[in-house]
């Protein structure tokens, strides 16, 4: 049975959309746009990580950058309200904005981790950082060559559920839970990598054997 990725947003958005819509309407009424929304939900993000996580108060910052990571639901919320923003321009904003803010979280643990001196841990919350980046690089780039790389184990809110659930649990004094955290995000984005490599590579394959038989039928009508 294969993997459904969306299956904890499809339960969470309904609900979620509910909880936001007031206050997206209040914000669309005061005319607020998705774009600004976005905007400030990026900014909080970065503040909040690389202010709390250096400092070691993990479950705060935890806590916050979750609040914050909820204006992606909101900024939505406020564009269906009538809110002001182009909706080519606003998602590429969302997906740009997005990337800082993964960074930010990442580079906060990074510099958590160095602050005790976990070279380990902080190698492989880097290599997180950096498998990412490619997961969202990979599935982008396809999509600009007209094809699709919508597969993978690790999409961006695994990999924010994984790394803001174990910076929380670690908060909280659980031993072991972030680097193992890491360890595991770390696996599961090489992973997905690898996936969207793959299924890229299989459509081109599928597309040049189309080329050839077409190019092939047609030399032999030729003939």
């Amino acid at each position: 049975m294969a993997y459904d990725r969306t299956a904890m947003l499809k339960l969470l958005r309904p609900a979620m959309t509910r909880i936001l819509t007031p206050l997206g309407r209040a914000l669309a009424g005061r005319g607020i746009g998705p774009n600004a929304v976005t905007a400030v939900g990026t900014l909080g993000t970065v503040v909040s990580a690389l202010l709390f996580f250096p400092l070691g108060q993990l479950a705060w910052g935890a806590l916050v950058i979750t609040v914050f990571v909820l204006f992606d639901l909101l900024d939505g919320v406020v564009a269906r309200l009538g809110g002001k923003g182009g909706s080519t321009w606003g998602a590429f904003l969302d997906s740009t904005f997005d990337r800082v803010a993964d960074a930010a979280i990442f580079a906060g643990l990074i510099l958590y981790f160095v602050g005790r001196d976990d070279v380990v841990s902080a190698s492989v919350t880097l290599a997180c950082l950096i498998l990412g980046t490619l997961v969202s690089y990979a599935k982008a780039r396809a999509e600009g060559l007209g094809l699709t790389a919508d597969v993978g184990l690790a999409e961006r809110p695994e990999r924010l559920v994984v790394a803001l659930v174990a910076a929380f649990l670690a908060g909280l004094g659980v031993p072991y839970v972030l680097p193992a955290g890491m360890w595991l995000l770390a696996l599961a984005s090489l992973i997905t990598v690898g996936q969207r490599v793959m299924i890229v590579y299989q459509q081109t394959r599928q597309q040049t054997g189309h080329q050839t038989g077409h190019q092939t039928g047609r030399q032999t009508g030729e003939r």
